[in-house]
This record gives C-alpha cells, sequence and structure tokens, in this order.
C-alpha cells in the first residue's frame, strides 16, 4: 500500500522520497532537503506519539543534547520539528546496512571481525556517556555500517524520550537487549547499555542471543534471574579473555559492570591487542549458525535502502522495540536472587566473607594479579579483596588451574642443594643483608603506592574552570598537569574543557594528567560566492559545511537574473561550521512601463520617454492625420508592455490633416451636394432660406478652394 507521506513536503523543507522502515514508534524515510540539497533519513513520530505535548516537549531536549554530541561513531541528529500533525527527527543518511544485516548473511562471527565490529560502537557510546547520554536501546538494527566502511551507532535520544513519557514502571527497549535493572523498573546509566552491548557481543560470536522464550516477558525474566553463559561453551576454543569480557558486561549486578564505554573500550583494545591471531581468526563452527530465537529483534531495512518497505516488513519492525509489562506484573519469586549480597572469598585468609563493593568489577584475570597490574589501576579496579565467587565458575577454576601448574613447573625448575656449601656464617649475613634490603625496598615500594606519587588518585573535576584553578585542584590532588590548546564551540575560551583521563577516574599520582583549554569554536572562512549563480553558491556552502540563509532577491541593471550579488556575513570572515549565509540574488534589470505619449506635441513626448529612462527616436517620415494636429506623435512603437532601462520607443509624427479641393455645387440640388460633399470627407451643414422650397444651392463656403481634410463646408438651400 502507497504511503500517504511519500512525494509530500514537510515542513515545507524535507521532499520525502520512499519509506525505509516502519517501527513500533515511528517510520523512517529517505528524504531531501531542500535547503541544503542533500539526502537526509526522516524519522516520523507514530501519532499517539506526536499528540502527546509533554513527550513533545521532552523529545525537543533529548534531539537538542544528541544534537550536540557530534562523533564519528554517532549518527548525527540534524533538526527536530513538527508540521501539524506530524512531529519529526532528521538525522544523517548513512547509506549502506546495518549489523543486523552482518548476523544474519554470516551468523557467528570470528573474534577479530566482532571486536573490530564492536570497537567503533563502544568508542561512540564512551563520547555519549561522557557527555551524560544513555542510549537505553542498543542492538544490532541501532548499529549501521556505511559503504566506505564507517561504523555509526543510531537512534540516540529517542528511547530516553519515550521511555520519560511513558507511564511509571512500563519498559521501552528491545527485550532480546534489555538490561535486568530496567526490566526491574530501576533508574537506567551508563552500565544499562554496557549490558546490552555484552548481549549483543555473545550474539555476534555465538550467532544467536543468550535468551530466548515464546513471548518477551519470558526473556525478560531470564535477562533477571539467569547469568548469561561463557561464548566458549558455544564455540570450543575461545580465548577466555573474550568469555571474561562478555560476562563482566552481562553481569545482572550494575556495579560489576564497566561504569561506562570509555571503561570497557579500553578492556576490549588490551584484549584486541593480546590476544595471538590464531585466537583471533578462530572460525566459528557451523552448529552456532542456527536461526535467531522467535524474540529475537527483526533485522530492520538497511539505512541505505531503496524503496518503501513492504507491509510484512512493517509487521516485524513493529517488534523492534517491547513494550515489557512493570516488574509488578511479573513474578514476585524472581527478584528473591537480587536481595542475597555476594559470597566472596576474602584474599588473605580463603575463609567465605560478605563483600558488598560499589565498585567495578574486575575481570578475573587472575587470584591475585594481572599482566598489566597498572592498567587495572589506572582504570579505577578494586585491589583488595579479589571478589571470587565462592563456587569458582568453570572459567576462573581454569585460570587457577593453569596458574597451579605453572607454580609446581617453577618449583620443580629451582635447585634444591648447591654444589658449595659455603660459609655458614657468611651465608647468614648474606641472609641479613638481603633481608634488610628487602625491608627497604617493601617500605620504599609502600611508601610509594601507598602514600607517594605511585598511590592511586581521583581525578578532580575541572570543566569550565581557568587554568590556574584547575591546575590548583590537580595540585591538591597530587598530580602534575600539562596543558594543550582545543576548540571548543560550547566552553569559552580561555577555560578547561576537560582533562585526559576524564574527571573521576582513579589513576596512580606520577602518571601526567592532560589539561584541554578551550581556544573556543574553530572558524573557517567563508568562500567568496559574489558572481556565482545560486546553483554554484548553494554547492559551494555545502562543500564548506555552512548552511543556506536567507534569500532576498533584488533588481540589478548589469547582472543577469539568478547571480549572487551580495552575501552575508561577507567572505574572508572566519565562522563556525553550520553558519547560515544569507545571500542577495540579482532578478536582473528593473523592467520599465512604457507611457503613452501619443497625441502630445513632439518635445513633450520625447521629454516623457527619457524621463522614465527610455530613449525616445523620431521616425523619418511623418504621417497625415485628420485627428492629430501636426507636430503631434500620431503613433509609438511599442505602444504598451515593459521595457528595460535604455530601451527604445519609435515615434511617429503627425503633419496634420490633408488638403482636399472643395468643388463649387452653387445651383445644384441640395441633397446631391451634400452626399458628393460628404463623399470628400467635409462635414456638411445646410442653411434653408424661406423654409428651402426649391432645394437649390444657392450659396456655398468654401468653394473651389483646397482646405484640411473634414473642414465643414455650409450650403444655403431655397
Amino acid at each position: 500500500m502507497q504511503d500517504a507521506l511519500v512525494g509530500n513536503l514537510v515542513d515545507n523543507r524535507y521532499q520525502v522520497q520512499s519509506r525505509l522502515a516502519r517501527g513500533g514508534m515511528s517510520t523512517v524515510y529517505l528524504a531531501t532537503d531542500q535547503r541544503l540539497e542533500r539526502d537526509v533519513a526522516l524519522k516520523v513520530l507514530h501519532p499517539h506519539l506526536a499528540d502527546d505535548p509533554q513527550f513533545l516537549d521532552r523529545l525537543g531536549r533529548e534531539a537538542k543534547a544528541a544534537a550536540r554530541l557530534s562523533h564519528p561513531h554517532v549518527v548525527g541528529v540534524l533538526d527536530q520539528g513538527e508540521d501539524g500533525r506530524i512531529a519529526y527527527l532528521v538525522m544523517e543518511f548513512i547509506k549502506g546496512h546495518t549489523l543486523r544485516d552482518v548476523l544474519n548473511d554470516k551468523g557467528a562471527l570470528s573474534p577479530r571481525l566482532a571486536l573490530a565490529l564492536i570497537d567503533p560502537v563502544v568508542e561512540g557510546l564512551g563520547a555519549a556517556h561522557a557527555a551524560g547520554m544513555i542510549h537505553r536501546d542498543i542492538k544490532p538494527e541501532n548499529v549501521l555500517i556505511a559503504d566506505d566502511g564507517r561504523i555509526k551507532l543510531g537512534d540516540f535520544g529517542l528511547a530516553r524520550a519515550i521511555s520519560s513519557s511513558t507511564s511509571t514502571g512500563a519498559l521501552i527497549g528491545t527485550v532480546a537487549y534489555i538490561s535486568p535493572e530496567l526490566v526491574l523498573g530501576k533508574q537506567a546509566d551508563a552500565r544499562s547499555d554496557i549490558y546490552s552491548v555484552g548481549i549483543m557481543l555473545y550474539e555476534m560470536i555465538t550467532g544467536r542471543q543468550p535468551f530466548d522464550g515464546d513471548v518477551p516477558i519470558q526473556v525478560a525474566y531470564q535477562h533477571v534471574n539467569s547469568t548469561v553463559e561463557a561464548p566458549s561453551l558455544a564455540v570450543p576454543g575461545l580465548a577466555t579473555e573474550i568469555d571474561e569480557l562478555v560476562q563482566w558486561c552481562t553481569d545482572r549486578d550494575p556495579d560489576k559492570r564497566p561504569v561506562d564505554g570509555s571503561a570497557l573500550l579500553s578492556e576490549l583494545r588490551h584484549i584486541r591487542t593480546n590476544l595471538s591471531d590464531a585466537e583471533l581468526d578462530l572460525q566459528p563452527p557451523a552448529a552456532v549458525r542456527s536461526p535467531l530465537p522467535a524474540v529475537a529483534a527483526p533485522p530492520s531495512r538497511p539505512p541505505g535502502g531503496t524503496g518503501p518497505a513492504s507491509d510484512a516488513q512493517d509487521v516485524r519492525d513493529a517488534q523492534e522495540t517491547a513494550y515489557v509489562p512493570p516488574p509488578t506484573e511479573l513474578p514476585t519469586e524472581m527478584y528473591g536472587s537480587l536481595a542475597r549480597p555476594t559470597e566472596t572469598i576474602s584474599r588473605t585468609s580463603g575463609n567465605p566473607t560478605t563483600v558488598m563493593s560499589g565498585a567495578p568489577r574486575r575481570p578475573a584475570y587472575g587470584p591475585l594479579s594481572t599482566p598489566d597490574e597498572a592498567a587495572y589501576g589506572a582504570a579505577g579496579y578494586d585491589d583488595d579483596p579479589v571478589e571470587v565467587a565462592a563456587a569458582p565458575s568453570k572459567r576462573v577454576q581454569r585460570k587457577l588451574d593453569r596458574d597451579e601448574e605453572k607454580a609446581r613447573q617453577r618449583a620443580a625448575a629451582t635447585p634444591t642443594k648447591t654444589l658449595h656449601e659455603g660459609n655458614p656464617r657468611r651465608r647468614g649475613l648474606l641472609w641479613i643483608v638481603l633481608l634488610v634490603v628487602a625491608a627497604l625496598l617493601a617500605a620504599v615500594a609502600g611508601w610509594f603506592f601507598g602514600m607517594g606519587p605511585g598511590s592511586p588518585g581521583t581525578i578532580p573535576p575541572v570543566a569550565n574552570k581557568t587554568v590556574a584553578q584547575a591546575q590548583d585542584l590537580l595540585r591538591t590532588a597530587g598530580f602534575q598537569s600539562i596543558v594543550k590548546d582545543v576548540f571548543d564551540d560550547n566552553v569559552s575560551p580561555g577555560l578547561v574543557v576537560g582533562s585526559e583521563p576524564k574527571a573521576g577516574e582513579v589513576i596512580r599520582k606520577f602518571q601526567p594528567v592532560s589539561l584541554a583549554v578551550s581556544k573556543g569554536p574553530q572558524l573557517f572562512p567563508l568562500p567568496d560566492l559574489t558572481g556565482k549563480t545560486l546553483d554554484e553558491a548553494k554547492a559551494a556552502l555545502n562543500g564548506a559545511k555552512m548552511a543556506l540563509g536567507p534569500i532576498t532577491e533584488t533588481f540589478d541593471e548589469k547582472a543577469p537574473a539568478g547571480t549572487v550579488l551580495a552575501m552575508a556575513p561577507r567572505s574572508g570572515n572566519p565562522v563556525r561550521h553550520g553558519t547560515p549565509v544569507g545571500l542577495t540574488v540579482s532578478k536582473g534589470p528593473q523592467p520599465i512601463p512604457v507611457p503613452d505619449v501619443r497625441g502630445q506635441e513632439q518635445r513633450a513626448a520625447v521629454d516623457a520617454l527619457q524621463g522614465a529612462g527610455l530613449k525616445a527616436v523620431v521616425a523619418p517620415e511623418q504621417v497625415n492625420d485628420k485627428n492629430v494636429p501636426k507636430g503631434a506623435v500620431v503613433a509609438q512603437d511599442p505602444a504598451s508592455g515593459n521595457l528595460t532601462r535604455g530601451g527604445t520607443v519609435t515615434l511617429t509624427i503627425s503633419k496634420g490633416p490633408k488638403l482636399v479641393e472643395v468643388p463649387s455645387f452653387i445651383g445644384k440640388q441640395a441633397k446631391e451636394a451634400k452626399e458628393a460633399l460628404e463623399a470628400l470627407g467635409f462635414k456638411v451643414q445646410v442653411d434653408e432660406i424661406l423654409g428651402g422650397f426649391f432645394g437649390t444651392v444657392r450659396d456655398q463656403f468654401p468653394v473651389d478652394t483646397s482646405v484640411p481634410e473634414g473642414s465643414l463646408v455650409t450650403l444655403t438651400v431655397v
């Protein structure tokens, strides 16, 4: 069925070309921005949302926040508005396909490909989290892969706006990827997005989602009460680090997940760097390339697809975002396990203890330490106690077994008896020296890592402060800083934009902190558009990433119609990208109405034409005219219409009426005389004497002379 919106103009700007996809909250169209002449993705909300004023207000705020998020791996929000009952979002159009299309085509992916595809998604998500934004609907359908290889995360802000406009307890999100805290009606934060990323990574590696069910509520129940199994159970031989990464992200307790996208990104890249080629290129078995569960979100049409979606596609796409009932409608027993404290084993005693820690959980790389302990300290992981389940999982037990085997091998390689016994007193003295040195080293190390430059510290917030204020805060916290200048559209010049590492991160105090100081917005010179056609000016503005401002048309005697006469701001002025540039465009020479000077004396007619800005030309030949006196204008060419300034009007001058000989009709009958005179063009007046009884012309005036055509001839009749 033809979509009524296809072919129409939305908000007098966006020409709808075709429908791309239809979901549970909106319909997405391919449209052309008439002002900037570029293709965009137009997301039109369904009427039940567009009719809610509170929702539209919330959507506007979320759209503005999303528009401020400029990142190469996040789909840009370009515009938002309403046109009658149509509420819409305008987003960057990505021609290509989605991650869902990749999974449908390839099934399970190799670890190398899966980690490469998820890396830009997590990077974009980290930028959003740093800006205070939460996505809430991470899924393969929202990961867009352009034809040129760019990967972007789309649909920021819409799920948040909708969740804020629904009734308390209702859930918005795709049930296959929704986090347990959202199912339980709790507040979502960055860690909820991390959970969805973990579910998506599991699906990319195994080719299927970890939970399935006949109805969405069954899947939601499993998110709350079940643990995501290690992907290696479906893909034998998979690296332990990838198992730990997935289970770290998908822990049911948000406090045990990465705190945000940036924390996950650093660990993700650490794993990619340290895995061997064999581990990265492991090919999943064909068995895992099975169809997706019935409740999985169906694939949406790729954002670069052409033509409208079919009706069947509409039905499937409507299931993309699920509305899950409030938690009070779920069985109460599903929450029991969530209220119990985590049972752990203390590092020192090995006895079970109860730890209720809000710190992020470290991946289980080992019972005591990791190959890169400093890296974990910088990311803000706790060192003591290390939380290990009272009944260790298989992945942890395998790691413990490997460490124990390595310890036995090192012990077996250590000699138990020397070939030369040596002096016992000397050996005792040597041991004392070694113990003293060891004690000193331990004391120095304790001071260095406990109170000195190696001790951990939290980066204080320094955004929007002067450089001096920021450096004082860092020095007070024990950090040294370096300054670098950056462009920023929102922070005033001279103030700190932020720090690297970011505020709130825990690092060692000897590590330098970089302060990004705003130089103000980055400005770009405007190209000179004067003298160009309007189409050429629009193309130049688009290439310079500037917006087209108001267009003013004016007459110009020299510039052809459609030529740019002026621009504001003027060329060469440095401005931000996206600045509207107003254009003054020529309408060509101004048309001048031709005045009618017929009947006017020649000199007066010429003056009137010249006064109007036209040129008067007198025809060389004059003509007789009985109605126009001699020396007056009898005709002009053109007689009406419009000319441009300097146009020519040709004037024909009258010689007056021509002279005609008046014959004598004295003695002839009056009737005959009158008819003959009128035939010659004269006017005839008959004066009768004594009633004109005989009808004979007794006298005539004028007679036998030449007079102007049309003159009056008087006949006296008796």
